[in-house]
């Protein structure tokens, strides 16, 4: 059974910082990319940033967050995180990650998704 258990979410003031991780649990898999995903109430939900898998692994982010969140994963820890800085009041929204797996025992690829964890941003 694989997974994914996020922390750091919470309430943080304007221009403050948070650091989210995604950590997965299990045996028997390997991980390709993975990436973060939020949504807004009445929204719907949106790629914030993503990172591919590899010693060079590349990155992607939305305009909405370049410059101020830095997407990182530790593979030894099957872990990714998401460092907010100069957080805005439109940043708040339940933070999802997300994980590309393949497992040993079957073929293909599977997307497996956290629970969410809520970040808020007073202004």
């Amino acid at each position: 059974q694989v997974h994914l258990v996020e922390s750091g979410g919470g309430l943080v003031q304007a221009g403050g910082s948070l650091r989210l991780s995604c950590a997965a649990s299990g045996s028997g898999f390997s991980i390709n990319d993975m990436g973060w995903y939020r949504q807004a109430p009445g929204k719907q939900r949106e790629l914030v940033a993503a990172i591919t898998s590899g010693g060079s692994a590349s990155t992607n982010y939305a305009d909405s967050v370049k410059g101020r969140f830095t997407i990182s994963r530790d593979n030894a820890k099957n872990t990714v995180y998401l460092q907010m800085n100069m957080l805005k009041p439109e940043d708040t929204a339940v933070y999802y990650c997300n994980a590309k797996m393949a497992f040993v025992n079957r073929p293909g690829y599977y997307l497996y998704w956290g629970q969410g964890t809520q970040v808020t941003v007073s202004s």
